[in-house]
C-alpha cells in the first residue's frame, strides 16, 4: 500500500560565535570545570551576542537548511519554530524567519513545548503533511536560554546554551512499512502536575517579566531516564521496529547522565548514541535539530539510517519519533 511520508531532504544549524568555557563560570561562581563535566559531562557552550535575537540564529539555521536540501524557499509551504525563547510575547519568531527568507506565502508559527518542542513541531509537521495541508515544511528548534539563566544558580546557569537547527521534509509516497524513509511513529505527553520541577518564574501574566530558569535537578533526572525510554520504545512499536533495527539515538542534549543511563535502559550502546552536549551544552529545543545536523556534516548519519530522537523538557512534556533518513 503506498503512503504519504515527511522525508528528510536537508538540515542546519547555526552557533553564536562566543564559546564559553567552563573555567570562565569560576570566575563569580562557587563551580568548577571539573565539577561541570562530572556532573553534565559539558565542557563549553555558546552565548548569542547582545544584538543576536533568537530569530537571527534560526534564521541562519534555516538557510543551511535550505542549501544542505538544495531546495529554494519559494518551495517552503509552512515554517514551524520550536523556541522557549520568543524574540517577542508576539507575534511569532517564525514569522520573522519568514520575511528574512523571502517567502511570501504559506505561513509560519512558534511551538512551546520547552526542550521537547523539536519533538512536538516534527510531529505537527508530519501531520500537516500526511493530512495534504503542507507538501514541504521547515521545522527549526532555536533558543536564546542565556536570557533567562539566573547567573548566581550554579545548578542552571552552567547547564545551557544557546543555538538553532533546521530540518527540511517534504512529502514523498513510501510502502507504508518500517523500510520507508521519513517519519516513521512520534509519541507525545505531557503531565502538568511536575511543573515545578522545571519551569521559569515569570511571564507576561504571572509577572510581566521573562523570569529565570528553576529546577529541581535530581527529580527531573529520575522523570526523564524512565519517561523517554518509555517514549521512544513507544515510538518504535508503533512503526513495527525495535532498538535492533536503530542505527542511532539521538537524544535531547541536557545532560550526559542522562544520555547514558536512558541508552543503557534501552539496550543501546554508546557506540550508537549521537553525542554534542560536551561542545553545546542544554540547548533545549534546538538540540535535536543541531546533533542531526553536526553528524550529518561528519558523514554519520547517512540516507536510510534509521534514528530515534526522543527529548523531555519543562511542563513535564516529552515525546520521541522515529525516522529513516
Amino acid at each position: 500500500m503506498t503512503v504519504l511520508r515527511a522525508v528528510p531532504l536537508g538540515c542546519g544549524h547555526y552557533l553564536p560565535q562566543r564559546v564559553v568555557e567552563n573555567s570562565e563560570f569560576e570566575t563569580w561562581l562557587d563551580t568548577s570545570d571539573s565539577w561541570i563535566r562530572e556532573r553534565s559531562g559539558i565542557e563549553r557552550r555558546c552565548f548569542a551576542a547582545e544584538d543576536e535575537l533568537t530569530s537571527d540564529l534560526a534564521i541562519r539555521a534555516a538557510k543551511a537548511a535550505l542549501a544542505d536540501a538544495d531546495v529554494p524557499a519559494t518551495q517552503i509551504d509552512a515554517i514551524i519554530l520550536a523556541t522557549a525563547t520568543p524574540d517577542e510575547t508576539f507575534p511569532s519568531t517564525a514569522t520573522k524567519v519568514q520575511v528574512a527568507l523571502d517567502m511570501p506565502d504559506g505561513f509560519a508559527f512558534d511551538i512551546h513545548a520547552v526542550c521537547a518542542g523539536f519533538i512536538y513541531a516534527l510531529s505537527t509537521a508530519n501531520a500537516m503533511i500526511l493530512s495534504g495541508q503542507a507538501r514541504t515544511v521547515m521545522v527549526i528548534g532555536a533558543e536564546t536560554f542565556s536570557r533567562i539563566l539566573d547567573w548566581q544558580d550554579r545548578s542552571t546557569c552552567v547547564l545551557f546554551g544557546d543555538g538553532a537547527g533546521a530540518l527540511v521534509l517534504r512529502a514523498e509516497e513510501g510502502q507504508g512499512d518500517g523500510s520507508d524513509r521519513g517519519v516513521l511513529a512520534t509519541d507525545l505527553n505531557s503531565d502538568g502536575r511536575y511543573h515545578d520541577l522545571l519551569y521559569v518564574d515569570g511571564g507576561p501574566s504571572s509577572t510581566g517579566k521573562a523570569g529565570c530558569v528553576r529546577m529541581v535537578g535530581r527529580e527531573v533526572f529520575r522523570h526523564a531516564v524512565e519517561k523517554l525510554a518509555r517514549s521512544g520504545e513507544t515510538a518504535l512499536a508503533k512503526a513495527g521496529l525495535t532498538t535492533a533495527d536503530l542505527s542511532w539515538l539521538v537524544p535531547h542534549q541536557a545532560n550526559l547522565r542522562i544520555i547514558r543511563k536512558t541508552a543503557e535502559r534501552m539496550g543501546l550502546d554508546m557506540s550508537r548514541v549521537i553525542v554534542t552536549v560536551h561542545d553545546h551544552g542544554n540547548t533545549s529545543a534546538a538540540s535535536i535539530p543541531m546533533a542531526l545536523s553536526v553528524a550529518a556534516r561528519q558523514n554519520r548519519i547517512r540516507p536510510g539510517d534509521l534514528l530515534l530522537m526522543e527529548a523531555i523538557g519543562g511542563g513535564l512534556t516529552w515525546g520521541a519519533a522515529v525516522m529513516r533518513w
